[in-house]
């Protein structure tokens, strides 16, 4: 069939429906990559299809594969049962918890700094391309799913938000935070740049700052944290007594003893110690003095990736100062 060279997929969809096939099923709205409702699969991979452009598809010669997404029920041809998603979403309270009951006698003013830390996850548009593919989602349905995870550290994260213990305790869960496997296909095919696995590790942080340590993913983080922290080194013969304690880690002396005969287990004693483990102290030491550990640690490493992604390449310098949304750059010099 023939379509005009800046045809994307959805024009595409929408030829074939008018043209040749009138039941063809399929969701869309605003053709801007802002609603969200086009999402579907192109060769096993969640895309919006208002964004994929055809005509470089068709000069390589490929003719590609259009489906449903993943991890949802299909109702018919591309539609999905989107039920399930919005359930999760529901379930992390997606809306302000302020702490108060009063109404406001005058506006409560946020600064744009304080809003910064929740940008990126402020841009999700509940397309499901992330739950699509995500992993753990597919071995497990009950697992939360990136984008309720994200939605999750949205409000987590808000400066406005007086619930961020009682929330991290429900995300800290069964089927929660921890269950989450980092296979990064969320991040890879987020449309929005929202980076879901990223706001898991944000939640993950951010409970073991605030004592949210119930699960065992919690514990295990924390022993990592502190085992660097000492010897600059990931100590993993004493995970198990550390994290699940010493009657469990019995339990496992016949798995320790294989795995030692395979030269896959370090003697503990003595604890081998990094050469300069002392900056790494000295480090974690800065971070906490400058309030940046938790989730705040992970928001500044993202602002200082997305600058060195901007480089004299990009049409920007390497040195150019730091700016921020809604914050007034500083003049050029000279």
């Amino acid at each position: 069939m023939d379509a005009p060279e800046w045809a994307c997929l959805l024009d595409v969809l929408d030829l074939i429906k008018d043209k040749h096939d009138g039941t063809l099923a399929y969701r869309k709205s605003c053709r801007m990559m802002i609603c969200g409702s086009c999402g579907m699969r192109m060769d096993g991979r969640a895309v919006l299809a208002c964004k994929e452009r055809m005509k470089p598809i068709v000069d390589a010669g490929h003719v590609p594969v259009i489906s449903a997404m993943g991890n949802m029920p299909v109702l018919k041809d591309l539609v999905v049962d989107m039920s399930p998603f919005w359930g999760k979403i529901r379930s992390v309270k997606p809306w302000l918890d302020p702490g108060y009951d009063e109404v406001a006698e005058k506006e409560r003013i946020v600064s744009q700094q304080q809003m910064n830390v929740i940008h990126k996850e402020a841009l999700c548009i509940m397309c499901g391309c992330c739950v699509s593919e995500c992993n753990s989602m597919e071995a497990d349905p009950d697992f939360m799913g990136p984008a309720a995870l994200a939605k999750g550290f949205r409000f987590v994260g808000d400066a406005r938000d007086q619930a961020d213990v009682e929330r991290l305790n429900t995300l800290n869960e069964e089927h929660g935070i921890w269950d989450c496997t980092r296979c990064y296909f969320c991040n890879e095919r987020c449309p929005k740049g929202v980076d879901p696995r990223d706001a898991i590790a944000k939640l993950g942080a951010e409970s073991v700052k605030q004592g949210v340590d119930h699960d065992m993913g919690a514990k295990h983080a924390k022993w990592f944290i502190r085992s660097t922290e000492t010897t600059g080194w990931l100590r993993e013969t004493e995970l198990v007594p550390k994290t699940q304690g010493i009657i469990e880690a019995i339990k496992q002396t016949g798995f320790a003893l294989k795995l030692a005969r395979k030269g896959k287990v370090p003697p503990p004693f003595p604890p081998h110690v990094a050469a300069d483990v002392k900056e790494a102290r000295a480090l974690r030491e800065l971070v906490g003095e400058q309030g940046r550990d938790g989730a705040l640690g992970i928001v500044q490493g993202e602002h200082a990736l997305g600058r060195i992604e901007f480089t004299e390449e990009a049409g920007a310098r390497e040195n150019a100062p730091e700016i921020q949304p809604g914050v007034e750059p500083p003049p050029a010099e000279g």
